[in-house]
């Protein structure tokens, strides 16, 4: 059996610049690099970029995943909170500053407050947290 270390999880954008843009200023990560097709935050464990698709597909010599249009969720990013309140408080925060509102937090049978936001892209990633027993 292999076993890999995942090092980082780069997004592909069209607008780079637009969605770098909202996960620095909606959601508070630090840019470390910025280069026109990419962009790299401070994350301590895994290294989250931002990549243009055109670049991407510059570099695998035109590979049909770059160049086509994307169709429907690709990934989803999972942010935990340190309680329901703040699950509450960051959603609408989130929301109020241009993050697209698609569910509104709620308590799930799986035991957490989770709701749902759409970023610039249209990527719908989760905010939650686990409930207290």
């Amino acid at each position: 059996m292999k076993i890999v270390k995942l090092e980082g999880l780069t997004l592909l954008a069209d607008d780079v610049s637009r969605l770098a843009q909202f996960y620095q200023e909606v959601l508070g990560f630090e840019i470390v690099i910025e280069e026109e097709h990419y962009v790299e935050f401070n994350n301590a464990g895994v290294r989250l970029a931002i990549c243009s698709k055109s670049l991407m597909a510059d570099n695998t010599n035109g590979y049909t995943s770059f160049t086509e249009s994307r169709k429907g969720q690709a990934f989803e990013l999972n942010f935990q909170c340190d309680s329901p309140d703040q699950v509450y408080a960051l959603y609408n925060e989130f929301v109020s500053e241009g993050a697209i509102a698609v569910t509104a937090p709620q308590i799930k049978p799986w035991g957490h407050t989770t709701g749902f936001f759409g970023d610039p892209e249209g990527n719908v990633h989760s905010i939650f947290a686990v409930n207290p027993a």
